[in-house]
């Protein structure tokens, strides 16, 4: 089976994981990384809980955000009814598929809700009224209730998506395409709505004195940074190895590299705003969640934040020639990537630890943890499907896509 477009004709052997690759073996060594890693982090969080939960929240949220980060730029492409994203949309639905094993890791934050959030504890609703004001809507069995359905809702949709472009690929069936093109407006709405109220209950409410309208397009906008980062990166990977050659090219890496400077452009501007408003409005409740990221050693990761996840990128990733380069776009992915980490470590590490930054061991332990949880489940269906939606009827424009 071939497929011919311009001058790039596709192999039935091109389109999957050769049986003998290297890249078969990723789902068994994230595996095993991520279980020493979560068994690391449950034996030295025996002796110290409070930071375990802190440590693991911040994990969980990194790794949730490629999920939905995944999940918000299939429906995208298909809302915009884009051509040039086929051949890198795979990946990004692999990545979206692995919601359903954050439902499983979302179990050590229903335990240890008491240690991470104030608000589940009795006597603090008590003695506080704002506390007790918020309290119909901030409580444990509405609060379990929200995170079932949230993650019932990115499960159904992102099974959805795969299983349909899959079904797709056995048959050749355009109309697939015109469903899942009618279907993505209704859900990047709820999947929007649900996203923001799933920050504001698993991050905002950790100081549940705070609050932001924007907080949920903060978090909305690090979860872009860290899809398209992703995508970058793995299908540079990718071509090294050998896969997607001549699929993937300089073309759709440039396009990558646009959307991710970009959206660091639309975090720092969101990022402003909040402060901004918050600042200017000058209320007690709100600036004291600033004041508390500008004491001691947290002022420095402020700062690292504004020049590391703005000014650096910015003139870095501006560049044709960076985004048209593997190497260079590679390198200022990863930087995305890691800044995004520290980006989540400030919004809710604070909390625990007021007068400075600590990094703890749970802090690399768990987000191995994690990490390797999610990357163990994307090789895996990386290695169970095709690597392109072969059968798209806009696979032959996103074959020939130049920019101009």
């Amino acid at each position: 089976m071939s497929y011919a477009h311009h001058a790039v004709e596709l192999r039935s052997e091109q389109l999957r994981l050769p049986e003998n690759h290297a890249w078969r073996r990723l789902p068994l060594i994230a595996a095993i990384v991520g279980g020493l890693g979560l068994a690391a982090s449950a034996g030295l969080g025996v002796g110290q809980p409070k930071q375990f939960f802190f440590s693991y929240l911040v994990a969980f949220m990194f790794g949730l955000s490629f999920a939905i980060g995944g999940l918000f730029f299939v429906l995208i492409q298909f809302a915009s009814r884009a051509a040039w994203s086929v051949v890198v949309r795979r990946v990004a639905e692999n990545a979206a598929a692995a919601v359903p094993v954050f439902a499983v890791l979302f179990l050590p934050i229903a335990f240890g809700a008491h240690d991470l959030f104030h608000w589940s504890h009795a006597e603090a609703v008590a003695h506080d009224a704002l506390l007790a004001g918020k309290s119909g809507y901030l409580n444990l069995p509405f609060f379990f209730i929200r995170a079932f359905f949230y993650f019932a809702l990115w499960t159904f949709l992102s099974q959805w998506y795969l299983r349909r472009s899959l079904e797709q690929d056995r048959t050749g069936d355009k109309t697939i395409t015109r469903r899942l093109q009618n279907a993505s407006g209704p859900s990047i709405v709820v999947t929007a709505l649900t996203m923001n109220f799933a920050a504001f209950d698993w991050l905002m409410s950790l100081d549940p004195h705070w609050y932001s309208t924007m907080f949920g397009v903060y978090y909305f906008a690090g979860c872009l940074i860290a899809i398209f980062a992703f995508l970058a990166i793995v299908t540079i990977l990718m071509r090294r190895s050998g896969l997607l050659e001549n699929i993937v090219t300089r073309e759709h890496d440039h396009d990558l590299g646009k959307l991710l400077f970009g959206f660091t452009v639309f975090w720092t501007y969101i990022a402003f705003s909040q402060y901004f408003l918050i600042w200017y409005a000058n209320i007690p409740e709100e600036t004291v969640w600033y004041a508390h990221r500008m004491e001691g050693s947290w002022k420095t990761v402020s700062v690292f934040l504004m020049a590391g996840h703005f000014v650096i990128p910015f003139f870095y990733l501006m560049p044709r020639a960076v985004k048209r380069n593997r190497v260079a776009l590679f390198a200022g992915a990863s930087w995305m990537l890691l800044v995004h980490y520290v980006d989540i470590y400030w919004l809710a590490q604070p909390v625990l630890n007021h007068h400075g930054a600590h990094f703890s061991l749970l802090d690399g332990t768990t987000l191995l943890g994690v990490g390797g949880v999610f990357i163990a489940v994307f090789a895996r269906f990386l290695a169970r499907h095709a690597l392109v939606p072969h059968r798209d009827p806009r696979l032959p424009e996103s074959l020939r896509f130049e920019n101009v």
